[in-house]
């Protein structure tokens, strides 16, 4: 690879789309704190797109930080590891933001861990940009991010592995690392670009040589100045497109990314590898880089912990099964005007009811609400306005879907496209009416896929 990074200009737009007060001023300057080893981890089997893991630890053995202790043979899926030394207990139910029950490993940790500063420099410090990148094949990359676990870390939680594996039916030109961020009140990402923005490069570099692209674009919202400096630095040398596009809500969606950045359109109900890109996340590809340069797997990952219902809002670098309470403590608790936590962000995310959730791989924040955040006026009749219409970045017709799946007239449903709908959240965003066409729409495709299936 040759040339200094360019900024390149978008290739494209996407039509639809809000612009919601971002809050993200609450975090954004915080650097990433290391989160104390909770007394006891509650780490989920399930916990990625695919099939459950099964335990290959029995309860009262002791394991160690990154020890494998739950997988099964399937292709999609992603094995778990220990993210504390401790010692197993017996196997436990948690229940996960979207309200499903699942098995879980819990691990009374030990006193004695790796040190704050160490596990930090381990993550994201050091020297990344490795000189033997032609020496690793595309199947030794493969094998090493499925063993280490990793799954897309923006929310989506699908096995990375199953995305770099090459497929002669479906080549791919383009990796695309996306570090838009766009969900409201998030840092995390952002936190990640601005301090460890080696291992994204490195893991975009490893990313492209197993799935055989030829291009790497780094796709970043242009009210990140410091971010797109940072990876436009780390790039330096190397033909990887540092590309700062547009802020607009959900410019973070994988079908909105890259439209704008390669002028390509994925089809409904498509994917990215149907156009030749395959997208990752920037901390799914430090994560990358993590696995195969250092063959370590994945144990934490950055939570941003923020709202105006939260004493001291925080990046957090935190285990995986710690529980939503470990992180509020953490963060100082909660102020007396805190009135709903959702898991996410605010557009995207889940009110849960209880903070005894268990922290993920997808996990990447936790807001708290404030009473005043959360008010909103009375639902009332459809005024057939089309601003849902117009505010859809996937040109669908949110009103007739949400109406569709409130009745269960799942033929009207399918045929506007229920499945296809990314959940962004705009056009309950800008809905007049108050009408929650998110919950009904995410409702409806639980229930037609109980009732009639796809």
């Amino acid at each position: 690879m040759s040339a200094v990074a360019p900024l390149a200009p978008p290739a494209g737009r996407f039509s639809g789309g809000v612009h919601p007060s971002d809050r993200k001023e609450l975090s954004r300057h915080m650097p990433i704190e290391v989160l104390p080893t909770p007394p006891e981890l509650n780490i989920p089997l399930l916990q990625h797109t695919g099939a459950p893991c099964k335990p290959v630890v029995a309860p009262r053995a002791e394991v160690v930080l990154g020890q494998l202790i739950a997988d099964i043979d399937a292709f999609i899926s992603a094995p778990i590891h220990a993210s504390a030394a401790g010692v197993v207990q017996r196997e436990g139910v948690a229940t996960l933001p979207n309200a499903r029950h699942v098995k879980t490993i819990p691990i009374k940790t030990s006193s004695k861990q790796i040190p704050a500063e160490e596990l930090l420099l381990d993550m994201f410090g050091g020297a990344w940009l490795d000189r033997k990148l032609e020496e690793v094949t595309p199947e030794e990359i493969v094998r090493a991010v499925r063993a280490a676990g990793i799954v897309g870390q923006g929310g989506a939680a699908f096995p990375t592995h199953v995305k770099l594996a090459q497929n002669p039916k479906k080549p791919v030109d383009t990796i695309l690392v996306n570090g838009c961020e766009c969900e409201p009140y998030l840092t995390a990402d952002y936190r990640v670009m601005v301090e460890a923005p080696a291992p994204v490069i490195a893991g975009a570099r490893l990313a492209a040589r197993a799935a055989g692209a030829s291009k790497i674009i780094v796709a970043i919202e242009d009210n990140k100045p410091e971010a797109i400096q940072a990876l436009r630095d780390t790039a330096g040398g190397t033909d990887i497109i540092v590309m700062a596009v547009p802020t607009r809500y959900p410019m973070g969606g994988e079908k909105q990314t890259v439209r704008v950045t390669t002028g390509r359109t994925i089809p409904t109900g498509g994917l990215p590898l149907d156009v030749g890109v395959v997208v990752i996340n920037v901390e799914t590809a430090a994560a990358i880089a993590r696995a195969v340069w250092r063959g370590k797997p994945l144990t934490h990952r950055v939570v941003t912990v923020t709202g105006e219902g939260v004493a001291q809002p925080r990046n957090i670098l935190a285990p995986i099964g710690a529980s939503y309470n470990d992180l509020l403590q953490f963060c100082g608790g909660l102020k007396p005007e805190a009135a709903r936590a959702v898991a996410g962000g605010p557009m995207m995310g889940f009110a849960i009811g209880t903070l005894d959730v268990p922290v993920t791989k997808g996990t990447s924040g936790l807001v708290v609400l404030t009473a005043e955040d959360v008010a909103r006026a009375a639902e009332t009749p459809c005024v057939r306005c089309g601003r849902c219409v117009e505010a859809c970045p996937l040109d669908l017709m949110p009103t007739r879907i949400a109406m569709a799946a409130r009745h269960k007239d799942w033929v009207l449903a399918k045929r506007h496209h229920l499945m296809a709908c990314m959940e962004c959240g705009c056009c309950a965003y800008v809905c007049p009416a108050g009408i929650p066409l998110v919950q009904l729409i995410r409702m409806g495709k639980v229930q037609m896929m109980k009732e009639v299936g796809k």
